[in-house]
């Protein structure tokens, strides 16, 4: 029994199951033993690889997005430029590499990254050292100017509810001690909201709902601030319109394990509901769009090729290979989804349709 299972088990025999939301939580990012507590997270030593760990294009066709958006909008001479959960600042790097081609955008803008690991902030102040940057753990209140900011794999991560429908009423899961095991578990009471109740109508007894109250809270306040004072912000991560069904899952050693084996020892996720980011935000929205789509319409073929001409051998192949990885609909192109947020006066940003 790992040291956090043992605090959890004795946190729920003292006072009885716990929310889901909590317990995922403290599995992420418990002060002593949780997942993003530990080092490495990413890559080859850790359970996953992301978009811009995997090739430098990902960052800079963002950064052409970012930067028209910016044009497109006047070009305010003060911004902030943020990125939440940011991971070792692969991709901070790669767009703030690509927007000096535009010395006017970098000296107007003040960088935030949003990252509750220190862990994780100690290898950002690595990678963007030459940045002067302001760290945050939580989603702080912006300064009232335009926000242009960017999330990529940021709210899969954030703790969730799930519901089990039984007849017309919906049930919150709960993590309970049972057996000697930690296993799901059923409020006697159903849960009652407004968002269930729209769910009767596309579900069917026995479906499980998931609903990421966190993640739509970030939405709104980041969409109430771009709506007031101008900006762009771009979601990319793995899920689709709407959640039906379970899709929690846990990563261990880059295998897929169950979520109540060793707490803090694996990475646990979340399809992302992306209806709930885009109509809770208040903001004008994209379409939603895969990933694959999106890079495409924002040049990498092209920009693929360029890269291309100056690598041989097993380079080559290692660039050939990034690209199929990021666009192909086998790949992560049709699993991973983009959305956008944007003022209502403002055009639909680049590599997006309204």
């Amino acid at each position: 029994m790992t040291n956090l299972k043992s605090i959890l088990v004795e946190r729920i025999k003292s006072n009885g199951p716990m929310p889901l939301s909590d317990y995922i939580q403290q599995c992420l990012f418990h002060p002593i033993y949780g997942y993003y507590v530990k080092e490495p997270v990413f890559g080859i030593n850790g359970d996953f690889t992301t978009a811009p760990e995997i090739s430098q294009m990902f960052g800079e066709l963002l950064a052409i997005s970012i930067l028209q958006a910016w044009i497109d909008q006047g070009s305010p001479s003060k911004i902030i430029l943020a990125e939440l959960g940011p991971g070792r600042g692969t991709m901070m790097a790669d767009i703030l590499r690509t927007l000096k081609i535009h010395p006017d955008f970098l000296n107007a803008t003040e960088i935030h990254l949003i990252e509750a690991s220190s862990n994780l902030r100690s290898e950002q102040k690595k990678t963007l050292s030459e940045f002067n940057i302001f760290w945050h753990k939580e989603l702080p209140s912006f300064e009232e100017k335009p926000l242009f900011l960017i999330a990529n794999e940021f709210f899969d991560a954030l703790p969730i509810e799930q519901f089990l429908r039984q007849g017309n009423n919906f049930f919150k899961r709960t993590v309970q001690f049972l057996n000697n095991n930690l296993t799901y578990g059923l409020e006697k009471k159903p849960t009652i909201n407004k968002i269930l109740k729209n769910r009767l109508l596309d579900t069917s007894d026995g479906d499980i709902v998931e609903l990421n109250i966190a993640a739509a809270e970030v939405s709104k306040n980041i969409g109430d601030h771009i709506s007031n004072f101008g900006g762009l912000a771009i979601f990319i991560d793995y899920g689709d319109w709407r959640s039906l069904g379970d899709t929690l899952q846990a990563v261990k050693n880059h295998e897929y394990c169950d979520i109540f084996v060793s707490p803090g020892e694996a990475d646990i996720t979340a399809h992302v509901d992306f209806e709930i980011l885009a109509t809770n935000s208040g903001c004008t929205f994209s379409k939603l769009t895969t990933q694959g789509v999106l890079l495409e319409r924002l040049g990498i073929t092209e920009r693929a090729q360029n890269l291309a001409k100056d690598l041989n051998d097993e380079d080559l192949e290692n660039h050939i290979l990034a690209h199929r990885r990021l666009v192909h609909p086998n790949e992560m192109g049709a699993l991973f989804k983009a959305l956008s947020l944007f003022p209502k006066q403002a055009s639909c940003p680049p590599g997006f349709e309204q």
